[in-house]
């Protein structure tokens, strides 16, 4: 017979207020194999963890139920505690009696609250009578690590873990690390200068001896599990060789070729041979192959003429690498919304209608102007702007439904920077309505308002059109009444919206990570681990999972870099043993596992004869990845596939216990 022990916790107020903790302690006293019952105020404090292991030792228990909160919540706890007591840890189970009893029935009587508890409990107790002393698996772990992606956040997490002692790999796309930071002017609320906080991080990544930068470089595949990732990267050609080039950058003086400059957003042009800005690490060049006669129609050359260490080699083709990784960070960033979305606001049609990020550039030192403040068009300095908030942000219809929550600080920013350029200029700011939550936020826009200007508008605008060389801004200001307003511009900002990258779905499907409907992605929990994801060993930092500013961007990629550093602390690693079996003798290959298991932990194998002629194919569970999630069970046809702590013969008892 065994020996069961039930606590029930009261949970201060929490429960007790709906459920009778002792009545159903006492209840739960009478059922066979139960040895030990009590009602207690707080079983997850430190007394209830000394009671919980004094009661183990002192009535000699084999199992335990804990009647309390979700075991999403303390599962861990007390688990623990029931090892230091002697008890496998895979012997306690908890009831949950909170989300699913006291805070669902708001009966003051109790009655339905307790009767539901008696059964869960109940339920569980039949469940536990079954369940076999499960042990931990270990698996070795590669020390390693992979960051997807060179932005501010990404750099952060690398410069982390390398700090820490551990290699790392960085895969960036673009020919140099940086992101999008690399294009700021100044950064809010400080009005330092991007590059001038950002360059140190770059050059230190670069030459930290732990760092593997690998640019113009995508991931291709990932294969493996947590500690042990096999990752396929395709390290595109740049028809430089890297081991040889010294960056003087008399390939591309020399170059007569030019294109859009992608880091400048079409405000100017690049050489076809390029590094993206001044400031870029590694700062080697690349050359646009679509755009280069020598590649597409064996004309030109000349930066192959002129360069002295001959580093440039027309016949570079892209290269597979493959990395083997103990974990991974995703930190992929953010686009801005196209801002042809916004026919109304004119653009397409109007030239000096630009988006935040344009303005950035023109208000950069280092962008297409020498950071004079002047209008796409004509290059005239306009002597007014009017700045038009949330374009496309919270606004289902034209964009999307979230706020983007930078926007309203870094709009009041680009009147500061207006204003400081150009001294006589008037700026004006459409908004709905001012989010500045952060640290000295809220000073700065008072700032921009009190000191530089800005002439703030609550309303929306309708309507944007040229009118004798003027852009004309029709909208409405509801703090007067709701007067409708017009005002002659020579520059429209759009604050337009933070959208996930292109791809960013397909991407994530790659990985085995979830994402929302916004392709931002998903993790695991959003208050308790918020930069891990579903599937073990790969974090997230940075605006990949959603709109943020740089100080909670580079805080996150420090705490994705602290989860692998704690994974790398030991050589191996302990997993859940609540994983799939595959009956072997029962299987019937028909493969619905497979395509069921959101983890992709089943693989078809081959069973061969002595001859080595394959006789029969079954699917078999990587323990490694498998998460314990049940989903292969449900699919499986032939019932070949049981969950351990989970198996049918639990599931019936605990129906049959109903």
């Amino acid at each position: 017979m065994p020996r069961i022990g039930v606590f029930v916790c009261q949970c201060g107020n929490n429960i007790e207020s709906t459920v009778d903790t002792q009545k159903v302690a006492d209840e739960l006293k009478e059922m066979p194999g139960v040895a030990y019952t009590c009602s207690y105020k707080f079983m997850c404090s430190s007394p209830g963890q000394e009671m919980f292991k004094n009661a183990i030792k002192d009535n000699d228990l084999d199992g335990v139920i804990v009647s309390a909160c979700s075991p999403h919540m303390h599962e861990k706890t007390f688990r623990k505690a029931s090892e230091a007591a002697g008890l496998n840890p895979y012997k306690c189970e908890v009831a949950n009696i909170r989300e699913q009893c006291s805070w669902v029935h708001h009966d003051e009587t109790k009655k339905v609250g307790t009767v539901k508890s008696l059964d869960l409990t109940r339920m569980m107790l039949e469940r536990l009578k079954r369940n076999k002393p499960l042990k931990a698996t270990s698996i070795p772990v590669t020390k390693k690590a992979l960051v997807i992606g060179g932005g501010i956040s990404g750099i952060q997490a690398a410069l982390d873990i390398a700090d820490g002692g551990v290699e790392v790999v960085l895969v960036e796309r673009e020919p140099s690390i940086g992101g999008n930071m690399a294009r700021l002017s100044e950064t809010f609320p400080t009005m330092d200068c991007s590059q001038c906080i950002l360059t140190p991080k770059m050059v230190e990544a670069d030459l930290h001896e732990n760092i593997k930068i690998l640019t113009y470089a995508e991931v291709e595949k990932v294969d493996g599990y947590i500690g042990n990732f096999t990752i396929t990267i395709n390290k595109k050609a740049k028809y430089v060789d890297e081991s040889t080039c010294t960056g003087c950058g008399e390939c591309w003086e020399k170059c007569p070729f030019k294109a859009d400059s992608e880091f400048e957003l079409g405000l100017n042009k690049r050489k076809v041979i390029y590094t993206p800005f001044p400031q870029s690490v590694p700062n080697i060049p690349v050359i646009d192959a679509p755009k280069c006669p020598k590649i597409q129609k064996d004309k030109c050359g000349l930066c192959a003429k002129v360069c002295g260490p001959g580093s440039i080699d027309f016949t570079q083709k892209d290269e597979i690498v493959t990395e083997h990784v103990g974990a991974i960070i995703v930190a992929t960033g953010f686009e801005l919304m196209p801002n042809e979305h916004f026919g109304e606001y004119g653009y397409g049609k109007i030239k000096d209608v630009v988006s935040g990020l344009q303005f950035e550039r023109l208000a950069s030192s280092s962008g297409p102007t020498g950071g004079k403040i002047e209008r796409p068009s004509d290059g005239k300095t306009p002597e007014s702007i009017v700045f038009i908030q949330c374009a496309g942000s919270r606004d289902e219809a034209k964009g999307v439904s979230y706020c983007s929550k930078i926007c309203c600080m870094y709009t009041a920013k680009h009147t500061m920077l207006y204003k400081h350029k150009v001294h006589e200029g008037k700026s004006y700011v459409f908004y709905m309505d001012i989010r500045a939550g952060g640290k000295r936020y809220e000073e700065f826009v008072r700032k921009a308002i009190e000191d530089d200007g800005a002439m703030y508008l609550r309303g929306r605008v309708s309507r944007v059109y040229e009118k004798n060389g003027k852009i004309m801004v029709q909208g409405v200001d509801t703090l007067s009444n709701g007067q409708q307003v017009e005002i002659e511009a020579d520059m429209v900002v759009l604050a337009t919206a933070l959208i996930s990258r292109k791809g960013a779905d397909s991407f994530a499907q790659k990985l085995g990570i979830g994402y929302d409907k916004d392709k931002f992605y998903s993790e695991y929990h959003p208050k308790l681990k918020p930069v891990e994801t579903v599937t073990a060993g790969i974090y997230l930092s940075g605006t990949c999972v959603g709109p943020m500013d740089i100080p909670e961007s580079v805080s996150m990629g420090s705490a994705a870099a602290s989860k692998a550093l704690g994974l790398f602390s030991s050589d191996k690693m302990a997993r859940e043993p609540i994983t799939a079996d595959v009956n072997k003798t029962t299987c019937n290959a028909c493969w619905d596992c497979v395509t069921a298991c959101p983890y992709t932990a089943i693989a078809k194998t081959e069973v061969k004869d002595r001859e080595g002629n394959i006789v029969q194919m079954l699917a078999e569970v990587n323990v490694g990845l498998c998460q314990g999630c049940g989903v292969c069970v449900a699919a499986c046809r032939s019932k070949s596939i049981d969950l351990a702590g989970y198996t049918d013969e639990q599931v019936y008892a605990a129906i049959n216990a109903f």
